[in-house]
């Protein structure tokens, strides 16, 4: 019977930390569902299925909510939140301010929304001092689920916006976008913490009461020769070190570890996401394009009509800083690069392999692609650093995702005819035109 009780301590100790160790894992997945490099497009179409079938105020299912939820903070909560105004509005009730169709519209390209004239659209774009929200590659369930978390989360906090979709918040308002993210992790963390603590507390109360137990069977005189050698045992160490199981263990480990970093360190050749190396110049983008608003074409200036977006000369840094910020110490070092007629050695941050062909005047000027689709934020960076992946499953699913504008060009009206034939009206995407065949890029 003694021998039976001290078992039973030790499958205590065993059930006890692996429920702990499960109720840990399950915590951490529900802190990581969104990265800090935001959701990729068209990841979480799958998750949706039921928000591109009906519109925003009858999408509510948990699935789309969820998966509007990881878009809305990967793609739209640097310049939005749901119920205060931060950069643009507040997006409580858009669903009744705007149709499903407009907000897809003005989500996938509101710079062309603007120059169309359409009413609302120029409105807004005034009101919040002509600043251009990038385009998102998007598809429509994607944009449907946001709208639905949207709904999901109106009235919880902040302010309620009026009828006329303009907040009832004063003009100093500053709330941060990811407060609401960042309490949820901090509130895992400290649960993570508490379970951890009280683990320890319940391993260590059991330690002693196995101790104490032993101390007392001890002490009793009726106990078999067995019940003895089981109180008196005591675990051979190097008999397990030296066994051929734990060997065996230890060994598969190891060649699984080795496995794995080996397949990973393979699969980031060439991989430089979150690249971000110091300039010889200390430029940002943030003061520039973000505060001053100056359009990436004025440095960029061949990024509409060449293959490749030039970096900027000297000379259109002093067609502003001739006159301005004139004795800076950083404005020196141009004057320092004209004076000895060397180029600023800035460092490359994003590079394609040469055995991949990429127009930037093909996605910008046909496409009608920003920036931002690619680069990221690139309003809000001090440094800049590689926003997205640019590996070709990146770039592939893209093409997939996004749908290419034909109308009123006759060039697509048979394909599109005979797309919809074969498709039952999918949308016609880059894909649909070719845009995943090899010879687009490798030629």
């Amino acid at each position: 019977m003694s021998s039976y009780r001290l078992r039973s301590f030790s499958h205590w100790l065993l059930a006890l930390f692996l429920t702990f160790t499960a109720v840990g894992q399950v915590a951490a997945q529900d802190a990581a569902t969104v990265s800090k490099e935001g959701v990729t497009p068209g990841a979480t179409a799958a998750a949706a299925p039921a928000a591109a079938a009906g519109s925003a105020a009858g999408a509510t299912d948990a699935g789309a909510v969820a998966a509007g939820d990881a878009l809305f903070k990967g793609n739209c909560a640097q310049c939005h939140a749901v119920n205060d105004v931060v950069v643009g509005p507040a997006l409580a009730g858009i669903d009744k301010r705007r149709p499903l169709p407009w907000i897809i519209k003005w989500v996938k390209n509101s710079s062309k929304v603007v120059a169309s004239g359409d009413e609302y659209a120029v409105k807004l774009f005034n009101q919040y001092q002509k600043q251009q929200m990038p385009s998102f590659a998007l598809s429509d369930a994607e944009i449907t689920s946001i709208v639905a978390y949207v709904k999901s989360e109106e009235g919880k906090g902040g302010k309620t916006p009026t009828a006329q979709g303009q907040p009832t918040a004063d003009s100093g308002q500053t709330a941060a976008a990811g407060d609401d993210a960042a309490g949820s992790g901090k509130y895992i963390n400290v649960v993570l913490i508490v379970l951890i603590v009280v683990l320890i507390v319940l391993v260590v109360t059991l330690v002693i009461i196995a101790n104490i137990m032993k101390d007392v069977l001890r002490g009793r005189k009726d106990l078999d020769g067995r019940d003895v050698e089981i109180l008196d045992q005591k675990t051979d160490w190097m008999g397990v070190l030296k066994s051929g199981w734990f060997k065996g263990v230890v060994g598969t480990l190891f060649v699984l570890v080795v496995l794995y970093e080996s397949i990973q360190g393979i699969m980031a050749v060439g991989l430089s996401q979150g690249y971000q190396p110091a300039q010889p110049i200390a430029f940002s983008h943030k003061l520039h394009a973000g505060e001053h608003q100056i359009n990436c074409a004025y440095c960029h200036t061949s990024v509409y009509k060449s293959k490749s977006a030039n970096i900027p000369s000297a000379n259109i840094c002093m067609n502003c800083h001739s006159q301005i910020k004139t004795t800076s110490p950083e404005i020196k070092k141009i004057y320092r690069a004209i004076q000895r007629q060397q180029p600023i050695q800035w460092v490359r941050i994003h590079n394609l392999p040469d055995l991949a062909y990429f127009n930037h005047s093909q996605h910008t000027q046909v496409g009608g692609i920003e920036c931002q689709t690619c680069h990221g934020p690139i309003q809000n960076m001090d440094v800049v650093y590689q926003y997205s992946a640019l590996t070709m499953g990146w770039c592939i699913n893209c093409h997939r995702e996004t749908p290419l504008n034909t109308k009123g060009n006759g060039y697509y009206d048979n394909l599109v005819k005979l797309h919809n034939e074969a498709n039952a009206g999918a949308p016609f995407t880059v894909s649909s035109n070719g845009g995943t065949e090899c010879s687009k890029c490798h030629y």
